[in-house]
């Protein structure tokens, strides 16, 4: 089977994409590993920023359904120390520039605006190979196969894609998260509702040794979770997170001394933790031009989590589908076109991740972002 365009990965960049250039009357098929949106958890909140992700929304003409799904009171940011002190607490006045949804909420959207049969789900891209005037063809777990004559890699850290352009590879970036959910917060674990407050928690250890709470609340009184530990990938291979209860209890020894209201976070009843190890591609990552192919959101500049990565991805998407919808007989010119504002966008992005915040930078970074009205 030929497809003018395919992309490999259903996430929210790759439907973006897709949205954008239907939107133009160009064809497009999306190819994803999953079997169905219920497939797995779609990860929790995203603040959809202005300049990226809200950017992507309106080229693909989907602002009114992303305003309704925009829960009130989100962007309130609280900031804790060990012990449980306030350092700093903002309210949402409504005003802010990066309103929270839920990441299933939004990539319900997207998929709902797609007609019917754009997404073949439960294809796994197993190879790749070029064709002759840049065409490629990709294999999936089934044997079937697909042609086309512009592929997308859309399809993440491990991309499929990828290889055909760069020989970089996503590595362990020296820290981990262990994801964690409660349910039912408010009445079960009132103190730790409280700690967390309306919208995100982030909690620091002064001492600077790579150990901090982010804690977001969702819907219905969920508290998500995201535990991050600066330690070697072999150490947590010491741990068995298929057995709860011990990787609850180890996670929670390198806690020890902090607020019980924090450390709830950890080991109340809530989910299993979940090991969720941090890779990056490197800064400024880039490739010269290959005929037929380019990359988008975490296959092109997958860098440690700042809050940026699926809004880029989105933009990445939208951006795309602009260009090839203004070049749509001279691929190469469109596909150019749009990894040269790509490169540098997503390369400014990564950079302003560094070292881990103490207390008081995050503070100033606050502050200063509240007197900017940001």
């Amino acid at each position: 089977m030929h497809t003018p365009v395919t992309i490999i990965g259903a996430g929210l960049g790759g439907l973006v994409l897709a949205r954008v250039l239907l939107l133009h009357g160009i064809p497009v098929t999306v190819y994803e590993a999953e079997s169905s949106l219920a497939a797995r958890a779609q990860g929790g909140m995203l603040d959809i920023h202005e300049d990226n992700g809200q950017l992507a929304l309106q080229a693909a003409d989907l602002m009114d359904k992303f305003r309704s799904i925009v829960l009130p009171g989100r962007q309130a940011i609280r900031l804790l120390d060990r012990d449980g002190t306030v350092l700093f607490d903002k309210a949402d006045d409504g005003t802010g520039p990066s309103p929270e949804v839920q990441r299933g909420e939004l990539r319900q959207i997207l998929l709902d605006a797609l007609p019917a049969g754009t997404v073949r789900w439960n294809h796994k891209a197993t190879g790749v190979r070029p064709l002759p005037e840049g065409r490629h063809e990709v294999t999936f777990t089934d044997g079937s196969t697909v042609t086309t004559s512009l592929l997308v890699g859309a399809d993440g850290v491990w991309s499929r894609v990828r290889p055909l352009l760069s020989d970089a590879t996503p590595a362990y970036v020296g820290r981990s998260f262990v994801e964690t959910c409660l349910y039912d917060a408010d009445t079960r674990h009132p103190a730790t509702a409280k700690a967390v407050g309306d919208g995100t928690l982030v909690a620091l250890d002064p001492d600077g040794n790579g150990k901090w709470f982010v804690a977001h609340r969702e819907k219905g009184g969920v508290l998500h979770s995201y535990i991050t530990l600066a330690k070697p990938q072999d150490w947590f291979t010491t741990i068995d997170f298929t057995d709860a209860a011990a990787a609850t209890a180890r996670i929670a020894e390198e806690y020890d001394g902090w607020a019980p209201e924090l450390t709830a976070l950890i080991t109340a009843d809530g989910t299993p933790p979940v090991l969720r190890p941090l890779h990056a591609l490197p800064v400024g990552h880039r490739w010269e031009r290959v005929p037929g192919v380019t990359l988008l959101g975490d296959a092109a500049h997958l860098s440690t989590p700042n809050g940026e990565g699926a809004g880029l991805a989105m933009l990445d998407g939208a951006e795309l589908g602009k260009a090839v919808a203004a070049h749509p007989d001279d691929i190469e010119t469109a596909l150019t076109e749009y990894e040269r504002g790509l490169f540098p966008r997503s390369a400014a992005a990564a950079a302003e991740v560094a070292h881990d915040p103490t207390p008081q930078e995050m503070i100033t970074f606050f502050t200063d972002r509240e007197r900017a009205g940001v």
